[in-house]
């Protein structure tokens, strides 16, 4: 599922609200999100999962294609572990 087929689900099922409106709660939640992981925060929805960063050290790389060694930087990456609910609902374990 994509942003626009999740706006248009929401759509759906909340006829009383706008698309745009829709279309703008997403957009904020996700901002939100974005915001708080780049100011170095974690982010937790209870029973889906938890949004935080991760610090990758900088290292030495290999070039797949010619074998020369690479000096790759320290850098900064997104991670989501999923919440209890969620895996359970995914290894078909209603909760």
């Amino acid at each position: 599922m994509i942003r626009s087929e999740l706006i248009q689900k929401l759509s759906d099922e909340n006829p009383h609200l706008y698309q745009r409106d829709v279309e703008r709660i997403v957009n904020s939640i996700f901002e939100e999100v974005i915001d708080a992981l780049a100011a170095g925060d974690r982010v937790e929805l209870r029973g889906f999962g938890a949004f935080s960063v991760k610090k990758r050290d900088a290292r030495i790389g290999r070039n797949p294609r010619t074998g020369e060694s690479v000096s790759v930087e320290e850098k900064h990456v997104p991670f989501f572990k999923a919440g209890k609910l969620l895996r359970d609902r995914l290894n078909g374990h209603e909760s």
